[in-house]
């Protein structure tokens, strides 16, 4: 009660601050946007392919997740079969150390990586990219599968364990300890101070101010637009989800886990069910769309840079959906329960294949539906998908509506635990210090869904897109190591490293 007491606090500020709220965004802007435009334009330097600017580091993120799927002998087929078996045995962390299960951990993970992208970062690359982006988009997913698996394992190998149970782990630490036994110690700590230096305001930002702003967006347009009441009051939406992110991120990974592992199930199951409705509606259509989606993957018209345009495209959206390579989702999956951190690996692999099917979902139902064609009426991103559901029923739109709400609080839950580690890596654990992160956390949240801040959501954009590069650089590194342990897990364990060949039932050990 007292944490909510200091929010409420807080919101005498934001109360005045709402007023003004349409000047102050411009303010903001104005006196934010040269910084934003110039670190935006160091992180996305960008080279022409084709005619085709791409960025470097999606470049780099895209090349690392398949050389690391042949590095570790297409772990995304043979690993699966182990993940799923890791799922199933209910028992094999009662005797571990860490504070949630697999279970919850992999929720935890899903909410973070789920977000607005599966809804509306779909609907952008098929607009931009045509409905051969999709099958892009799905490739790229299935070889971020051994990038996730990579950063997972090396998360829960190098984490640490507080005084007070609570485990710390996630990049910082595997970069600072994993790369001081190599011998890179000052390497090693100047790559974890930049994770976490980018890892704060990617959180503040993409994961909070852009979520919630989306939502409350949403919110306006089904409660009747301009005309709505949250019209200009947005900050109420604001308030309302700052209370619940609050009693929810005050109890840690615990409550925070506890919460995903209910929420992640609700609204995934609710989206595919409307989903597979809506193809199940459009049956017969559907080969038609395969066939759509394979010929305008390798012979895309009308698109910026043919077959190319397409593949980037179609990749990008999937990095931006899954996050694989980036180094968010190993904070989560380190508080697992667990003494195989090569089994959390595995578990690792069902989030982007959850992620991809998702995105799959979504994309099946724009193209079905034929509504991509109306991007040359200028509706992309939600928009896009709220008509393609709501091109079959008119109560579609409001029910994807509150999906797009779960998966923003979500997301925003996840992202707050995310940001915390990093806050108390740089200014170290304790109480106090977690709490001024939680109320500058919830804060946000008011001034996301009041204030529309293109430069800073564009700064946080290039923050979240720049933590991959130190995790990448750090995995390339310790990537012998994981191999290592995963050569050694599969022996004791008589698991076949090839196709998932006579895989045993997991072990309580694992």
């Amino acid at each position: 009660m007292k944490f909510l007491k200091q929010l409420l606090m807080a919101l005498f500020l934001i109360n005045a601050q709402s007023v003004f709220a349409q000047s102050l965004d411009e303010q903001i802007d104005k006196i934010f946007a040269p910084f934003s435009d110039c670190f935006s334009k160091i992180v996305f330097t960008s080279i022409s392919i084709n005619g085709v600017s791409v960025p470097v580091l999606i470049l780099f993120l895209i090349f690392a997740s398949i050389f690391f799927t042949f590095y570790l002998n297409v772990v995304n087929i043979w690993g699966f079969k182990c993940a799923l078996r890791h799922m199933k045995n209910k028992n094999h962390s009662n005797d571990c150390d860490g504070e949630v299960s697999s279970f919850q951990a992999l929720s935890t993970a899903l909410s973070g990586t789920l977000g607005l992208g599966s809804i509306a970062g779909v609907a952008i690359a098929i607009s931009v990219g045509g409905p051969g982006a999709l099958f892009w988009m799905f490739l790229g997913a299935f070889f971020g599968m051994a990038s996730k698996f990579l950063e997972c394992s090396l998360a829960v190998k190098y984490r640490r364990f507080n005084p007070d149970g609570s485990v710390s782990g996630g990049p910082m630490f595997y970069m600072a300890h994993g790369l001081t036994r190599k011998g890179h110690r000052k390497l090693g700590e100047f790559l974890a101070m930049f994770f976490a230096l980018m890892c704060i305001p990617g959180s503040l930002g993409g994961g909070n101010m852009m979520q919630v702003n989306q939502a409350t967006q949403q919110i306006v347009y089904m409660t009747g637009g301009e005309n709505s009441f949250f019209y200009n009051n947005g900050w109420i939406c604001g308030v309302i989800i700052m209370i619940i992110v609050g009693l929810i991120i005050v109890g840690g990974i615990k409550s925070i886990a506890n919460v995903a592992s209910k929420i992640v199930p609700v609204m995934c199951g609710l989206y595919l069910i409307i989903s597979f409705f809506i193809i199940c509606l459009n049956i017969v259509n559907v080969p038609e769309v395969i066939c759509t989606i394979l010929r305008t993957a390798f012979h895309p018209t009308a698109v910026s840079g043919g077959i190319l345009g397409c593949i980037i495209m179609g990749m990008k959206r999937s990095i931006q959906s899954n996050e694989a390579g980036m180094g968010s989702a190993p904070i989560a999956y380190a508080a697992t329960k667990t003494k195989e951190p090569i089994s959390q690996g595995f578990v690792s692999l069902l989030e982007p294949f959850f992620s991809a099917v998702m995105c799959s979902m979504t994309g099946f139902v724009i193209i079905i539906t034929k509504q991509y064609l109306n991007y040359n009426q200028g509706i992309t991103g939600i928009e896009l998908t709220s008509s393609a559901f709501g091109s079959v029923s008119n109560i579609f739109p409001y029910l994807l509506s509150f999906v797009i709400i779960l998966f923003a609080l979500s997301t925003v839950i996840s992202w707050s635990y995310y940001g915390q580690k990093a806050w108390c890596y740089i200014f170290g654990e304790g109480k106090k210090r977690v709490k001024v992160f939680q109320i500058l956390f919830c804060i946000v949240i008011v001034i996301g869904s009041s204030m529309n801040l293109q430069s800073v959501i564009d700064f946080t954009d290039a923050t979240n897109l720049a933590m991959a590069l130190p995790n990448l650089i750090t995995i390339l590194i310790l990537m012998k190591d994981v191999k290592a342990d995963l050569a050694d897990y599969c022996k004791r364990y008589g698991i076949k490293n090839w196709l998932g060949v006579k895989v045993p039932n997991i072990t309580a050990k694992s």
